[in-house]
């Protein structure tokens, strides 16, 4: 929804460019909400192509001499940057209830995540060595390198304002690129604390800018001949469209898509501590999370006892504003958004599955307009139904019955996602049999978000990832950058005159 005219009480979220904080030209605003409260708190500038362009020339201009920059400089960047991090880790986290909504505690987490990566490429001089063998020929020596591509940018989603974009620019930035963010507008106001706080850690000018915006902002970015790269995470249709269009001209492309994250519960599981597994992921955040568990998958006999300890559980779940200390679960992110996981409650009745625990009418004293759903919990969802086959994205878990693991394995295989899954057993041989075969990216045994570590990598199978390179750890490394091989000599007495042969080792 478009503003034409911005209210006088609201503040405006600007885009950051070249090292200060710009406003927008174009006249098209849109309002950004707390949705706790369900009220605008402040409007977000949608980009022109020109600002676009304006970014992506200012990083153009800052990348020769920070691609020239050592790489222990600019590790020292980035301690400094981890520093102001870890100073300015709350007032992080209340821009993230404010706009987004989730507990403040979940929040915390949120950026403790992000500051993850920021501490691996901390170690970039050691993460850029390259390769070297002497003598690999009479006279001949052979090293590789990895340089930075140039002006690289991320695109990034509503649900983790701080950490998505922290999976990103931290390693571009560390490797000698420089970078064009393009958040969320829903949430963008973090994004520009985490540009000052760059800059107050010594980034040069030009080396990180935002750009607010919308589709025609991204659409810039996909078509710009100067951005090398292109970063992003979203629902699968966005990535698919990201991906086939940013490769179509000539673009690196890394697209994080949709998922369908399922939990698998094998008969002989610890029934408390997967009840307790579920109820955090399944709710935690209402379901706003690529990781969000929203599928149970109950093995043989342990189904009938499982949901009977769930429901009480759902139904005591404590929603309230996101900054309240007891609270568990805040509201979903927008009023559109509400309507649209209501929309996937009703099909679920429609199609005949059981609505054990209804979410749709909850109302939060004092916060009656905000964006909230209670949790909603379905028990014997079939796998034709619309909620099992798409992404929901909101507080919604539902339960699947089959008979045995071979069929809860086949279940989570023919699924089109396959960003992560989990199963809970005490059998190790079960445990090793599902992560052999389970065929999707991340998995968890007994472990309900299996979210890697920042020196591992982050990323789906099938549906859920476009392109061949992970998020951070070593694959972002490698997104980021381009490899090199070298091959020298000098005055080798064994070539003389013009070799008409593949050369070979001599």
């Amino acid at each position: 929804m478009n503003a034409p005219h911005k209210p006088a009480q609201l503040s405006v979220i600007e885009h950051f460019i070249n090292g200060r904080r710009v406003a927008g030209t174009s006249g098209r605003s849109q309002p950004v909400f707390n949705p706790a409260l369900g009220t605008p708190v402040s409007e977000v500038a949608l980009a022109t192509k020109e600002e676009v362009d304006a970014a992506v020339a200012a990083a153009r201009a800052a990348f020769p001499a920070w691609a020239e920059t050592a790489p222990l400089k600019r590790a020292r960047v980035m301690f400094r940057f981890k520093h102001l991090i870890e100073q300015n880790h709350d007032r992080l986290a209340a821009a993230i209830t404010r706009e987004h909504g989730k507990v403040f505690s979940d929040a915390q987490g949120e950026v403790v995540r992000g500051l993850e990566v920021v501490e691996f490429a901390c170690g970039i001089p050691h993460l850029l060595r390259g390769e070297y063998t002497d003598q690999i020929s009479t006279g001949m020596d052979a090293w590789s390198m990895r340089q930075p591509l140039g002006v690289c940018a991320g695109v990034t989603p509503f649900n983790f304002p701080v950490m998505v974009p922290m999976w990103m620019f931290p390693l571009a930035i560390a490797c000698g690129n420089t970078f064009v963010l393009k958040p969320s507008e829903r949430d963008p106001g973090p994004s520009l604390l985490l540009a000052e706080l760059l800059s107050e850690a010594g980034l040069p000018d030009g080396v990180f800018n935002v750009v607010q915006g919308d589709k025609l902002a991204v659409d810039s970015l996909l078509h710009h001949p100067d951005v090398a790269a292109l970063s992003f995470v979203g629902s699968t249709p966005i990535a698919q469209y990201i991906y086939t269009t940013g490769a179509s001209h000539g673009k690196r492309v890394q697209a994080l898509g949709g998922a369908k994250n399922h939990l698998v519960v094998m008969p002989d599981a610890d029934l408390e501590q997967t009840c307790d597994a579920l109820i955090g992921a399944a709710y935690g955040s209402a379901g706003e999370r690529c990781m969000a568990i929203s599928v149970a998958v109950a093995v043989g006999d342990v189904a009938d006892d499982l949901v009977a300890r769930l429901v009480p559980r759902v139904r005591a779940l404590k929603v309230r504003d996101g900054m309240e200390a007891d609270a568990e679960m805040g509201p979903v992110v927008t009023a559109q958004h509400r309507e649209r996981i209501l929309a996937y409650i009703d099909h679920g009745v429609t199609q005949g599955a059981d609505l054990l625990v209804d979410g749709r009418k909850i109302s939060v004293p004092g916060r009656e307009q905000g964006f909230f759903l209670g949790g909603s919990l379905f028990d014997n969802v079939q796998p034709d139904m619309k909620i099992y086959r798409e992404e929901i994205f909101g507080p919604v878990l539902c339960i699947v019955r089959v008979p045995d693991f071979a069929s809860a394995v086949k279940l989570v295989n023919e699924h089109e996602f396959g960003n992560g899954v989990a199963v809970f057993t005490r059998d190790g041989a079960v445990a090793r049999e599902f992560a052999r075969h389970i065929q999707v990216g991340m998995v968890g045994i007994n472990v309900p978000i299996p979210v890697p570590m920042s020196f591992h990598s982050f990323g789906g199978w099938k549906k859920s990832l476009f392109g061949d390179q992970h998020a951070y750890g070593m694959e972002g490394v490698r997104f980021y950058t381009r490899y090199k091989s070298i091959m020298q000599r000098f005055g080798n007495p064994l070539t003389k005159g013009a070799e008409f042969v593949m050369p070979t080792a001599k």
